[in-house]
């Protein structure tokens, strides 16, 4: 297995190399990611909704060792990344970080919270801070009324911003 500050450095280089590759090549691995990851929080989301988004999260936040916040209300979600441990670990290692590699998160995320109904407003604030904010929301106007506040809105394949 790969030490985790060894796999952030492998995947910022493997995002460089796709996004090299076209834009098509990185979308189709960041969509392969998100089928993936269904496995692991497909079936929180459908019976759990927003409890078992916080579920999921809680356990990140465990298991990675981040340093992010998490609220939930009965119509939200929102995960605030203080300190992104992917991000920092790329730029701990010297490595120059792909320019989108934040893009990773909403690429993998959205097209599930797409198929279930929920709405993603993600902020990464500043591509060379290792922070953001992620919010999940059930109603799509709350979703678009949150977006006015973004710094930098990501989005994800499939997915139209605006």
């Amino acid at each position: 297995m790969i030490p985790s500050d060894h796999f952030t450095r492998f995947y910022n280089e493997v995002f460089k190399f796709l996004e090299s590759q076209g834009e098509e090549q990185l979308q189709a691995y960041f969509l392969a990611i998100s089928k993936n990851q269904e496995k692991h929080i497909l079936e929180l989301i459908q019976t759990k909704g927003l409890e078992g988004m916080e579920e999921y999260w809680t356990h990140i936040k465990i298991e990675e060792n981040c340093d992010m916040d998490i609220d939930r209300n009965e119509d939200r979600l929102e995960l605030r990344m203080n300190v992104c441990p992917s991000l920092s670990k790329v730029m701990d290692n010297d490595a120059e970080p792909m320019g989108r590699y934040c893009d990773h998160c909403a690429g993998w995320i959205g097209p599930i919270f797409d198929k279930t109904g929920y709405h993603l407003v993600y902020d990464v604030i500043d591509r060379k801070k290792p922070q953001c904010v992620m919010r999940v929301f059930k109603d799509a106007a709350k979703a678009k009324e949150a977006e006015r506040d973004v710094k930098l809105l990501m989005g994800w394949p499939g997915h139209k911003i605006g």
